[in-house]
């Protein structure tokens, strides 16, 4: 085994922006992880860990490191058919984690359809859309710990999933590195064959209706804001909003929708504050759905970048709300 060199991090992104990696790994067992870990350790070089490229911004400086790609892949049953008990490897696409679903009819993950990226990408950021999210249907997690260089795993109350967060998102912030999760088991119940089909084909069509998939994306780039952030949560306005599904707020009449909790759509602010098909280089804020930066033609890192801050500082200064990323930045 050994590490590629400079390879073009825009081949692995959904974007089709990034620069070299100056080392890069796709690691198809959990032998070839320990191995890839323990080689980076030697060298001490820095270590990224790429899950589907679909929720990434990578630099067109590239990454002075080894990039690391779990492609532990598999979909299978676990303790007998009856359980409903799905096991999947992290490099394992969620379309495929799905298809498997729907070929044993079992419901639970209907909301995925059409979702973009791994079973490991969607876990660590417990990806949730159309009022579910990965938590919902997670046993167990196991992961690789770069500390310890050890396997470790972990009930879904371990896992400590919140917003679009888990303990291995936040574990990355703490140390600068984080565990690497290397599959996960999901509980899933016996339903309707064609009602389970019909729901998740109605979530893919809502996708290209409203999204832009035209272009190259990595979807949302900000996360829906808190109803708690335009009133207080104990507050009689808090629940006449949830209670009316919207609210009225600087002028501006949003919708409250249960994303697991009430919040008020990001792209929604954006787009209020004008920002619609606004561009920068190749970049664009999407006309369709001002949440999605596109690649409109060959953007780099920089124009994605640029437009992020505009429509943060842009959105601060019309609404007062602090937008928060939900894309990861290399």
């Amino acid at each position: 085994m050994k590490f590629k060199e400079n390879i073009s991090l825009a081949a692995y992104s959904h974007y089709k922006i990034g620069g070299p990696a100056r080392f890069f790994f796709e690691a198809k067992n959990e032998r070839e992880i320990l191995w890839a870990m323990k080689e980076a350790k030697r060298m001490r070089i820095p270590v990224f860990v790429l899950a589907g490229g679909t929720n990434v911004l990578m630099d067109d400086k590239g990454f002075e490191g080894l990039v690391l790609r779990p492609a532990i892949g598999g979909v299978h049953a676990v303790g007998g058919a009856r359980k409903g008990l799905v096991e999947a490897g992290a490099g394992a696409s969620m379309d495929a984690l799905l298809a498997f679903a729907l070929r044993r009819s079992l419901a639970g993950l209907e909301w995925a359809g059409g979702l973009p990226g791994t079973v490991g990408g969607a876990v660590r950021g417990n990806a949730g859309c159309f009022g579910g999210e990965m938590k919902d249907s997670i046993v167990s997690v196991r992961s690789f710990d770069p500390r310890t260089m050890k396997v470790r795993t972990r009930t879904v109350k371990q896992c400590a999933f919140g917003y679009r967060d888990s303990v291995f998102k936040r574990l990355e912030k703490r140390t600068g590195g984080g565990e690497i999760v290397l599959s996960a088991v999901f509980r899933l119940a016996k339903g309707d064959a064609k009602a389970i089909a019909r729901a998740a084909k109605e979530k893919i069509a809502y996708r290209k209706k409203h999204q832009p998939l035209e272009y190259a994306n990595i979807g949302s780039m900000f996360k829906n804001v808190p109803l708690e952030k335009i009133h207080p949560k104990r507050s009689a306005k808090y629940r006449a909003a949830v209670a009316a599904g919207e609210v009225s707020y600087k002028g501006t009449r949003f919708s409250v929708k249960t994303d697991p909790f009430p919040v008020i759509a990001a792209a929604k602010l954006i787009g209020e504050a004008g920002l619609r098909g606004v561009s920068m280089g190749g970049a664009m804020i999407s006309p369709k759905h001002p949440n999605f930066i596109v690649n409109a033609l060959g953007a780099s890192s920089w124009d994605v970048a640029v437009l992020m801050l505009l429509a943060k500082e842009v959105v601060r200064r019309r609404f007062g709300v602090r937008l928060e990323e939900e894309v990861q930045m290399i």
